[in-house]
């Protein structure tokens, strides 16, 4: 019974929570679809566009191995994880994971744009669920979002030990499976690290203007 009235109170607080900021929460799920669309038509751009393959100096020193399963089931994880935690644990910061992620699909929906690059010849072949599908493209290369999500969910739950340690680690090991699997090129991963730093610092910015404007 006590167990009960204490899991009532969480989810009274919870709602009150959502209540309180469900503004905030709806501008950025308005945001997030703005930033789907972006993604899925630089998707179709880079795909009927297509570009290059470069040589890679990393790429062309290891074999290609399969890791499919690691690198479609380690992204769906990294994402559901960096969603389900401040929608039930934190929900006053659920609009700035939300409109966050927005920001960086965005910014790498026009950097996929202006990069003309194919994806490697000697590719590792992989199947994604249905609903992921219409989201996965070939040749949207730069910046690779594997390893640029996992990052942003490390600068973003920096307070929170166990979430911390466990982005970090899932952001480096991303940048290793894609890599071995050959569906990225070293700079793709190199330079998700600062780019994700860089656009993660201009929403920090955005939500102080925010704050300062509330006050």
């Amino acid at each position: 019974m006590k167990f009960l009235l204490m899991f009532m109170s969480k989810v009274s607080e919870w709602k009150k929570e959502i209540k309180r900021h469900h503004h905030l929460i709806l501008a950025s799920f308005l945001f997030l679809l703005i930033s789907v669309f972006f993604d899925l038509v630089a998707g179709a751009y880079v795909m009927k566009k297509g570009g290059v393959v470069a040589p890679d100096l990393i790429l062309d020193t290891f074999p290609t191995f399969d890791l499919g399963l690691l690198f479609v089931w380690g992204g769906i994880t990294m994402v559901a994880v960096l969603f389900l935690y401040p929608i039930l644990f934190r929900v006053r910061d659920v609009h700035k994971v939300i409109s966050q992620f927005s920001l960086l699909i965005m910014v790498r929906s026009i950097f996929m744009c202006f990069t003309h690059l194919s994806t490697p010849s000697d590719a590792s072949t992989f199947t994604v669920p249905y609903l992921v599908s219409f989201f996965t493209f070939q040749n949207d290369l730069f910046f690779s979002g594997h390893t640029a999500v996992a990052f942003l969910g490390f600068l973003l739950f920096r307070q929170n030990k166990k979430l911390k340690y466990f982005f970090l680690i899932t952001s480096i090991s991303m940048g290793i499976i894609v890599l071995l699997m050959h569906v990225h090129y070293s700079i793709d991963v190199f330079s998700a690290f600062f780019i994700a730093y860089g656009t993660f610092r201009v929403g920090e910015w955005f939500f102080k203007k925010i704050n300062s404007y509330e006050k």
